[in-house]
C-alpha cells in the first residue's frame, strides 16, 4: 500500500532552518501499526496523522520513529500549515484533539500557525550536578538564580539553564546518561538554554531527547512553551513581555529556527500558553508500507 505524505520544516527562520516533520492528512484508514511504520520509515523526529474527531475539528496523533507521544509542537504547526496550503482550511480558529487534550489552533492570513498548549505544571527541581555531568559541563556553568526543573505544557521537559551561548555550544551530551535521567524523571528530554541571543531573542536553545531516538532537535514547540512559562515564573520575563516571547533554536545544527510564545497572565498566574511559527519547503512524497 502506498501512502501520500507531506514533508516540511516547521519554525523555519531560513529555508535551511526549522524542524522537519511528516504529515498524513487523511489517516483514518491506517492502523496504529501502520502509523508507527510510516514514522519509522520517514525518520523525522515526529510525524503527524490527521483523523476525524467527535469532539474537535480534527484528531491528530503524533509518532516519533520509536513511539507515540501525546503532543508535538512542530508537527502541529506542520499539520495545519499543510492543510491551509492545500486549501483544505481557511484562516481562522480550529480545535485539535490530542492525547494532551483538546487544544486551540489559529491559522493566520500569512499561513503562520498559533497553537494553544496546556497551562504549565512545575514539577521536580533537580540537582545541577546530576544534569551537568550528563552534559559534560560543570554546575558552576549554570546560573545561580535559575533552577534545573521539570516543566510541562503538555510534555514533561527538564529546563536546563547555562550561563552563555558559548557554554551552550560547547556541550557534548552523553546520550546514555541523558536517557537514564529522562527516564528517572519521566521526562521527554532536556531543553538547555542561555539567556543570550544571536538575533534579539529572549533565549538561545538546544534540545536533547535521546529517550525518543531524537539526539538533538532543531525546533521544539512544546519545550519552548514550557520555557516561556519557566522564565516568567523565575522573573526573567516581565508582564510587558509575555505576549511576544521569541526563542532561537537549531543554530548549533545549522538549522536556524524561531519559535514564538505568548502567555496570558492574570495576577501572576499563567492562564493561557500559545506557541507559533511558520513552516517552509512543503513537498509531497509517497511511502510504501
Amino acid at each position: 500500500m502506498k501512502v501520500n505524505i507531506y514533508k516540511l520544516n516547521s519554525f523555519a527562520k531560513t529555508k535551511e532552518g526549522g524542524n522537519a516533520a511528516g504529515v498524513v492528512t487523511n489517516a483514518d484508514s491506517l492502523s496504529e501499526k501502520e502509523m508507527r511504520k510510516i514514522a519509522a520509515i520517514l525518520g523525522f523526529s515526529e510525524t503527524a496523522f490527521v483523523l476525524p474527531s467527535n469532539v474537535a475539528d480534527f484528531k491528530v496523533r503524533f509518532f516519533t520513529p520509536k513511539e507515540e507521544v501525546d503532543l508535538c509542537g512542530h508537527a502541529t504547526i506542520a499539520t495545519f500549515y499543510t492543510m491551509a496550503s492545500l486549501g483544505l482550511l481557511k484562516p481562522g480558529t480550529y480545535k485539535q484533539e490530542t492525547k494532551a487534550g483538546i487544544l486551540g489552533i489559529e491559522i493566520k492570513e500569512d499561513n503562520s500557525i498559533i497553537m494553544n498548549q496546556p497551562v504549565p505544571v512545575f514539577s521536580e527541581i533537580i540537582d545541577k550536578d546530576e544534569i551537568a555531568d550528563s552534559l559534560n559541563i560543570k554546575a558552576s556553568q549554570m546560573p545561580e538564580d535559575l533552577s534545573v526543573q521539570v516543566v510541562s505544557t503538555g510534555l514533561r521537559d527538564i529546563m536546563v539553564p547555562v550561563k552563555s551561548i558559548k557554554i551552550l555550544n560547547e556541550i557534548k551530551p552523553d546520550m546514555d546518561k541523558i536517557k537514564k535521567i529522562s527516564r528517572k524523571y519521566n521526562a521527554v528530554g532536556y531543553h538547555v538554554f542561555a539567556l543570550e541571543s544571536l538575533h534579539g531573542s529572549h533565549a538561545n536553545c538546544r534540545n536533547f531527547a535521546p529517550l525518543y531516538d531524537i539526539p538533538e532537535e532543531s525546533a521544539t514547540g512544546t519545550s519552548n512553551g514550557a520555557l516561556g512559562c519557566y522564565l516568567y515564573h523565575y522573573g526573567k520575563i516581565n508582564n510587558q513581555q509575555t505576549s511576544n516571547i521569541v526563542f532561537e533554536q537549531g543554530y548549533y545544527m545549522k538549522k536556524p529556527s524561531e519559535i514564538l510564545v505568548s502567555l496570558t497572565v492574570k495576577e501572576n498566574e499563567i492562564l493561557e500558553v500559545k506557541v507559533g511559527g511558520k513552516a517552509m519547503n512543503l513537498a509531497l512524497s509517497e511511502v510504501e508500507i
